[in-house]
């Protein structure tokens, strides 16, 4: 539990200092980086991270209630929100595919030369 609670809290430091996103996405970035790193060991906190996805229902109830609140907007802009919703989508499900494309041609072209014998 400390290695969430400490780069989330360190997210809200980054958000303070460099406005530029929220603080649970630099805490998320952090966390990200301190297991890639091996910083913090993913099997020492794995029984925190299915407990929290277990109990992630909880953290939509505000956004449920939000939706309540401001229906007579969700009512009016709701066709455009769903475009954008699905426009952006596509979008970013295409970059992350043709990245992943570049990625994985680029390995198989290194895989190739390294099997090669003179």
């Amino acid at each position: 539990m400390f290695a969430i609670l400490s780069c989330v809290a360190l997210g809200k430091v980054c958000a303070f200092y460099a406005p530029l996103l929220p603080g649970s996405l630099y805490g998320l970035m952090l966390f990200t980086l301190t297991l890639h790193v091996r910083i913090f060991d993913a099997d020492r906190i794995k029984d925190s991270v299915v407990w929290g996805v277990k109990h992630m229902g909880v953290c939509f109830v505000p956004a449920g209630v939000g939706i309540m609140n401001h229906f007579d907007l969700i009512r009016q802009f709701g066709i455009t929100i769903v475009m954008i919703t699905f426009i952006t989508t596509f979008i970013l499900l295409t970059i992350v595919g043709l990245h992943y494309q570049r990625y994985a041609n680029d390995q198989d072209e290194n895989d190739d030369e390294g099997s090669h014998v003179s």
